[in-house]
């Protein structure tokens, strides 16, 4: 379902923000975490081209955030894990290097309702408020 600016949404899951302030997908993650069930309202909407990662990916990529959540890394291990992650969403040549065109997917920026804006959210982490 897509949201449009001023909707009013929550989280369906706990994301995990990297630490450039974005939702964890290529970026270095980092210690936190918003909970499921934060409300907060839609503020930017942002179509990105290029095909989104299979199932199998997908399943690879939150069962290895589920893994590190709890842990902090910096300097040189820090970078070895974001290189890791991103390995395992390009396993099958959909994710970050994906061809252009084979697919869009639309992501979110929210400000939640404890002040906390989250840029690049997918729209499979958010339901209607």
């Amino acid at each position: 379902m897509t949201y449009e600016t001023g909707a009013m949404v929550r989280l369906a899951r706990d994301v995990q923000v990297t630490g450039d302030g974005s939702a964890a997908r290529g970026g270095l993650p980092g210690p936190l975490f918003l909970a499921e069930g934060l409300e907060g309202l839609v503020t930017h909407v942002a179509k990105e081209t290029g095909g989104g990662a299979s199932a199998a990916v997908q399943a690879a990529l939150a069962e290895f955030d589920r893994t590190v959540r709890g842990s902090r890394f910096t300097g040189f291990t820090g970078h070895l894990v974001d290189d890791l992650r991103d390995r395992i969403a390009r396993q099958d040549g959909s994710g970050a290097g994906g061809a252009a065109g084979a697919g869009a997917r639309v992501t979110y920026r929210v400000r939640f309702v404890n002040g906390f804006v989250l840029d690049g959210i997918d729209e499979d982490a958010l339901t209607r408020a």
